[in-house]
């Protein structure tokens, strides 16, 4: 896809702060300091649009993003190893529910998932969630780059076996452009709907 603009709308802390459902959306989730900002970045063809960061737990309000003026990207927060007092973990957790939930534009969650070290619980538990409410997700195998070309395909069989998946998840990696190409194929039908 052709990238033609991108730009930051706005950070919300709760539903009513959500823009208008009129663009639709594709959102991303996953554990904290998985790779979702770089993942963006990376399809959008943007080095800083998304801000990342070593430290998990760096996004913590629900981001959202135009592109070309006609759909968002939405970043949630990471879950996971965020150091954050747990009553602050708990209003992310409603927050990000009721977004998954509830939003009308949304057409699909893509789920990183960390390629090195497979599906976490929680990993695991939002994939049962999206899947109980009828929302479609696609699965991404992040930080490929970190494995040997001969672990590739033991660990995409992995993480295929332990999220119940139909189909083998798409790479990523940083370093590669080509993986976006994949993960483009994907996306894009589901936009035009």
């Amino acid at each position: 896809m052709k990238i033609r603009s991108a730009e930051f709308v706005l950070s919300a802390s709760s539903a009513w702060q959500f823009p208008p459902t009129t663009l639709p959306e594709i959102a991303f989730a996953g554990r904290s300091n998985v790779g979702k900002s770089t993942l963006i970045n990376s399809l959008l063809n943007r080095k800083n649009l998304v801000k990342t960061s070593s430290t998990p737990g760096k996004t913590q309000l629900i981001n959202f993003f135009k592109i070309n003026e006609k759909f968002h990207f939405v970043d949630l927060p990471g879950y996971g190893f965020a150091k954050v007092p747990e009553t602050v973990r708990k209003k992310w957790k409603q927050m990000i529910e009721a977004y998954l939930q509830e939003r009308e534009s949304l057409r699909n969650v893509v789920l990183i998932v960390d390629s090195r070290h497979g599906p976490t619980k929680q990993d695991k538990q939002l994939k049962e969630w999206l899947d109980y409410y009828g929302r479609p997700v696609l699965i991404v195998a992040s930080k490929i780059d970190k494995l040997k070309r001969s672990q590739i395909q033991k660990h995409l069989k992995m993480i295929r076996q332990d999220l119940a998946l139909n189909t083998t998840p798409l790479e990523h990696s940083s370093l590669e452009r080509g993986k976006c190409k994949e993960i483009w194929k994907y996306l894009i039908p589901l936009l035009e709907e």
